[in-house]
Protein backbone atom coordinates (compact mmCIF):
# COMPACT_ATOMS: atom_id res chain seq x y z
CA UNK A 1 0.00 0.00 0.00
CA UNK A 2 1.33 3.29 -1.08
CA UNK A 3 1.23 6.28 1.27
CA UNK A 4 -0.44 9.92 -0.18
CA UNK A 5 2.94 11.92 -1.28
CA UNK A 6 1.24 15.44 -0.58
CA UNK A 7 0.23 14.26 3.41
CA UNK A 8 3.93 12.48 3.58
CA UNK A 9 5.55 15.83 2.59
CA UNK A 10 3.13 18.00 4.65
CA UNK A 11 1.88 19.75 1.45
CA UNK A 12 -1.44 21.07 2.34
CA UNK A 13 -2.16 23.02 -0.50
CA UNK A 14 -1.76 21.77 -4.19
CA UNK A 15 -0.47 25.39 -5.89
CA UNK A 16 -1.04 25.01 -9.62
CA UNK A 17 1.97 26.39 -10.76
CA UNK A 18 4.33 24.07 -8.64
CA UNK A 19 4.73 22.61 -12.12
CA UNK A 20 7.41 20.28 -11.17
CA UNK A 21 5.07 18.46 -8.93
CA UNK A 22 2.02 18.06 -10.86
CA UNK A 23 4.33 16.55 -13.95
CA UNK A 24 4.85 13.92 -11.24
CA UNK A 25 1.55 12.81 -11.65
CA UNK A 26 1.06 13.22 -15.21
CA UNK A 27 1.93 10.11 -17.67
CA UNK A 28 3.97 10.64 -21.04
CA UNK A 29 1.23 11.43 -22.85
CA UNK A 30 -0.19 14.57 -20.24
CA UNK A 31 -3.18 12.63 -19.01
CA UNK A 32 -3.55 12.41 -15.21
CA UNK A 33 -2.78 9.37 -13.38
CA UNK A 34 -5.58 7.90 -12.05
CA UNK A 35 -5.77 7.22 -7.91
CA UNK A 36 -4.89 3.70 -7.82
CA UNK A 37 -1.56 4.45 -9.74
CA UNK A 38 -0.83 7.40 -7.89
CA UNK A 39 -1.81 6.33 -3.83
CA UNK A 40 -3.85 9.78 -3.29
CA UNK A 41 -6.81 10.41 -1.26
CA UNK A 42 -9.85 11.42 -2.51
CA UNK A 43 -9.66 14.54 -1.45
CA UNK A 44 -6.08 15.37 -2.92
CA UNK A 45 -6.87 13.54 -6.14
CA UNK A 46 -9.55 16.32 -6.46
CA UNK A 47 -7.39 18.65 -5.77
CA UNK A 48 -4.61 17.55 -8.11
CA UNK A 49 -7.28 17.43 -11.12
CA UNK A 50 -8.61 21.34 -10.32
CA UNK A 51 -4.43 22.39 -10.25
CA UNK A 52 -3.38 20.65 -13.04
CA UNK A 53 -6.95 21.94 -15.13
CA UNK A 54 -5.93 25.55 -13.85
CA UNK A 55 -2.12 24.93 -14.88
CA UNK A 56 -3.10 24.10 -18.43
CA UNK A 57 -5.99 26.83 -18.69
CA UNK A 58 -3.10 29.41 -17.62
CA UNK A 59 -0.42 27.66 -20.48
CA UNK A 60 2.05 26.53 -17.77
CA UNK A 61 1.45 23.01 -18.79
CA UNK A 62 0.40 21.29 -22.22
CA UNK A 63 -3.01 19.62 -22.77
CA UNK A 64 -1.31 17.33 -24.83
CA UNK A 65 2.34 16.29 -24.55
CA UNK A 66 3.89 13.61 -27.71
Amino acid sequence: MSTDYFSTHGIKFIDYKDIEILKRFLNPHGRILARKRTGLSSGHQIDLEQAVKRARFMGLLPFVSR
